[in-house]
């Protein structure tokens, strides 16, 4: 039997016997060997019961960036959780999409807990979505949306924001500078701005994967914007603890009010969060459930 060999940009790893696409050689490994927490190494599931635990609060950057909406996240970017976004999105585990996806949709729900809801997932870039071979926070926000729908909330999926412009890679740049590399970078569809016009009464949400200086999901929301629509809030998965004021986790009745709704702190186990309907069903008003645009 020949050797495997191993060819990167896409092609196959090839034996004898299998032949797979290098975007799904973890994938197929997952499954083929035993699984490990990526939070502390612990056999038995990708995210153990102790690692992931999920508290959606108001996490608003300080100094936030003109236009960012009320900004959500599920947690902070750290631990396990931090681990479990960068093996997602850049290690190819994307069976990691399920429990990050539940905690998406939890603080979906936490955040604008009536009404219907429109979710507008930040796009990727379209070199970063051949280099990974998906497009991870569309992936989290079709997941989310689709969970939260088969509990009878009326929610959507608007894949309708794109890449206008070619931006530089944000690592390492300031907040001003992220800004700066960010404006004016993202348009809506034009197929898609009257999706987008906030005519159907929708509550729409901006959602991503982690919030920085929130230069990005500020962005989005002002792409929105231009075409009518109000935009309730921003949703992540988590939020970056960076150094400045005490006050840069911004908790309080201000931005409650903006969303319509009391901040809420509940701390839950991933093990609990593979059953969303026990955390999510409080929140979610029975309704039409869930649909998705192209």
């Amino acid at each position: 039997m020949p050797a495997s060999t191993f060819h990167p940009g896409g092609q196959a790893a090839r034996t004898g016997i299998l032949s797979v696409p290098a975007s799904m050689l973890v994938p197929v490994l997952d499954l083929l060997l035993p699984t490990r927490c990526v939070g502390c190494d612990r056999r038995g599931s990708l995210l153990c019961d102790a690692c992931l635990v999920v508290a959606p609060a108001l996490r608003a950057p300080r100094p936030a960036p003109a236009g960012l909406p009320a900004c959500w996240s599920a947690t902070l970017y750290e631990g396990a959780a931090r681990q479990a976004i960068l093996h997602y999105k850049e290690r190819g585990r994307t069976a990691l999409a399920v429990p990050l996806a539940h905690a998406l949709a939890f603080t979906l729900a936490t955040a604008v807990p009536e009404g219907a809801l429109a979710v507008v997932p930040v796009p990727s870039a379209g070199r970063a979505v051949r280099a990974r071979g998906h497009d991870p926070v569309r992936r989290l926000a079709a997941l989310a949306v689709r969970q939260l729908g088969g509990l009878g909330r009326e929610v959507t999926l608007r894949t309708d924001l794109r890449h206008g412009r070619r931006v530089a890679d944000q690592a390492g740049l300031s907040a001003a500078q992220r800004a700066a590399n960010l404006a004016s970078s993202l348009r809506v569809d034009p197929a898609g701005k009257g999706r987008l016009s906030g005519r159907s009464g929708a509550s729409m949400v901006i959602v991503d994967d982690v919030v920085t200086t929130g230069a990005t999901l500020a962005e989005a929301a002002r792409a929105v914007r231009e075409t009518g629509a109000e935009v309730a809030a921003a949703v992540t998965v988590a939020a970056t603890r960076r150094r400045g004021p005490p006050d840069f986790l911004t908790e309080g009745k201000e931005n409650a009010k903006a969303v319509g709704s009391p901040v809420r702190h509940m701390s839950l186990p991933s093990a609990q969060l593979i059953r969303l309907e026990r955390q999510v069903e409080r929140c979610v008003q029975p309704s039409k459930g869930a649909s998705s645009t192209p």
